[in-house]
């Protein structure tokens, strides 16, 4: 029995055909997916889903939402009000699901994401 292995030319073919796929999509749609993937991301990691702390890592969620809070602060200009909007009101929920979870409360302003967003209560 032989091990089936990709070519170059199949591994350049899927590349390509990525590439294709990925510039069919614009700007926005393409930040906008990416910030709903890292808000699912940061609720899980903040005790949000339905198993609850099984998935909980104050760690994780923290990097998580510190990257949102600067994709969506730099992204807003560009987004259009709806958008930005939607995604600002995502973030801050996670802030402040993230406040809650937290044992040990960071400073007004120290939060993840807050020197982005100024300080969430």
């Amino acid at each position: 029995m032989t091990e089936h292995s990709p070519t170059n030319d199949s591994i350049n073919a899927t590349a390509a055909n990525a590439a294709r796929d990925i510039s069919e999509v614009n700007a926005v749609e393409l930040i906008t997916t990416a910030s709903v993937h890292m808000l699912s991301a940061a609720a899980l990691r903040c005790g949000l889903a339905e198993e609850g702390e099984e998935y909980q890592d104050l760690d994780e969620a923290r990097t998580l939402i510190n990257a949102l809070a600067g994709l969506v602060t730099a992204a807003s200009p560009d987004l259009g009000d709806t958008h930005a909007r939607a995604l600002r009101d995502g973030l801050r929920s996670v802030q402040l699901a993230f406040r809650e979870a937290s044992t040990i409360p960071d400073a007004p302003g120290e939060g993840p994401g807050e020197k982005y967003t100024g300080a969430v209560s």
